[in-house]
């Protein structure tokens, strides 16, 4: 699901919400995701999302959403816009996944309390009218937590700098890391939560832990020419997304096709849910 509702809940621009959502769709594709197994659809095509939240939000309480720690965030980074949609927010992703009783759920690790809500929801709801929504587990990759280049918080499009673009050409992502603050190059100890320390998270995970463990040897003794570090990390990069790249170009006239198709698909099962939890509720 492409969560483009989700968008709404702190200021966005209204022109390049469909072409974003359109190109996060090509992404899915591109990566590997196939239609004919799994369903791609975009969230505010199935409005079915929102009226399942209204009847989920009976069961959880405002006390409970302004205790989150993601909210506190988010209102701090946008004091000017705390919306309705931005504290309603866990309430929409438990209705995301309860919506197609989802059992297992990859969500990264920043997303760990809003899916304790979705948890405590559905075992609310179902004492509460007899439904038989499942508690969703998390189950998480080896990409469950991508630090920002910036070494604070998780990587996001909506940081500036924090982020590399899965069409980012070899040049730009050089640019990206050059821009990347650094240290000494050496210390006592290695760094544990900064941008040094997400470099060396990245090395791992793009050049392999015998590379990261090698910097970081050189780290605690003669030191890090971070030049070399950026420039070999940023060409280890660059040949994990250029096959990706290249399946984009070929599959960007199919995504018109695959949106509708996947909204038909998941509104079939969406309806069905709907339709049980109306009954249990005691509606006509």
């Amino acid at each position: 699901m492409v969560a483009d509702a989700h968008a709404i809940t702190t200021p966005y621009d209204t022109k390049k919400l469909s072409e974003e959502t359109k190109s996060v769709v090509l992404d899915y594709l591109a990566a590997g995701i196939d239609p004919e197994k799994s369903v791609i659809f975009v969230q505010s095509m199935v409005p079915e999302h929102f009226e399942l939240m209204h009847y989920l939000s009976s069961v959880i309480t405002v006390k409970r959403m302004l205790h989150l720690p993601t909210y506190k965030e988010k209102i701090k980074l946008h004091p000017e816009d705390v919306t309705m949609a931005l504290l309603n927010y866990p309430v929409l992703m438990a209705s995301d996944i309860l919506l197609y009783k989802a059992t297992d759920v990859p969500v990264g690790v920043d997303q760990t309390p809003h899916l304790e809500v979705s948890r405590q929801v559905a075992r609310k709801f179902n004492s509460t009218y007899g439904t038989d929504f499942p508690e969703p587990q998390i189950f998480t990759t080896k990409g469950k937590y991508i630090p920002s280049l910036l070494g604070e918080g998780k990587m996001s499009k909506s940081v500036k700098g924090s982020f590399i673009e899965l069409t980012d050409d070899l040049e730009t992502i050089k640019q990206r890391l050059a821009k990347v603050p650094t240290d000494a190059g050496k210390g006592e100890s290695l760094p544990e939560k900064n941008s040094v320390a997400a470099l060396l998270e990245f090395v791992g995970m793009f050049q392999g832990e015998d590379v990261k463990k090698e910097y970081e040897k050189q780290y605690l003794s003669d030191g890090i020419s971070y030049k070399q570090l950026k420039d070999g990390l940023a060409e280890a990069i660059y040949k994990s997304l250029e096959p990706i790249q290249k399946r984009r170009k070929e599959l960007e006239g199919k995504v018109d096709d695959v949106i509708k198709e996947g909204a038909e698909k998941a509104s079939m099962v969406a309806r069905e849910t709907i339709a049980e939890v109306k009954e249990k509720m005691g509606f006509v």
